[in-house]
């Protein structure tokens, strides 16, 4: 199994936009370009969590790719707006009793921006796009991947618990 590498998402949207400047990209690049910057925010996500949960020695394993395939957009965005109001909602305090710091804080805040980024670039057939817009997109995915890195180890994990592992 191969597993989607976060940076050629990056890669291809910036190949995408990156057409002669004297000739606007054409919508459906930019488009595409929007959508792979949430993507590969996402793959990186979630291949975190098979890690944390399975290893990354195993990612060839079947349960790699079940554990990895058990993230879904909905359980991200949900998790990522609890993660940005001012005090955790009780059920989710038991996993993070201390919150989450700025670094989890402006991840989540990204992810949720990147997916309405992301929704309006696939299905709003009205929007119109700029170049800078998928500018925009690639900078906020790549700053959320920093973010996400330089987060304290125990909250990327108690994230990673709660985004597979949903309290009740």
């Amino acid at each position: 199994m191969t597993i989607p590498n976060p940076e050629h998402f990056f890669e291809q949207a910036e190949q995408l936009v990156s057409s002669s400047a004297s000739r606007r990209p054409r919508q459906v690049d930019l488009r595409r370009a929007i959508s792979n910057a949430y993507y590969a925010v996402f793959h990186a996500t979630v291949r975190a969590a098979a890690d944390h949960i399975v290893g990354r020695s195993a990612r060839a394993a079947p349960h790699y790719a079940l554990v990895y395939r058990s993230v879904d957009h909905r359980a991200l965005r949900e998790l990522c707006k609890e993660i940005q109001k001012s005090t955790l909602a009780a059920k989710y305090r038991q996993d993070a009793p201390d919150g989450f710091g700025r670094e989890i804080g402006a991840f989540a805040h990204a992810v949720v921006e990147l997916q309405i980024r992301r929704e309006a670039a696939d299905y709003d057939p009205l929007a119109d796009f700029k170049r800078s817009d998928a500018h925009i997109a690639i900078s906020l995915g790549r700053g959320a991947l920093q973010r996400f890195e330089r987060a304290r180890d125990s909250e990327r994990d108690s994230f990673l618990n709660l985004l597979l592992f949903r309290p009740r």
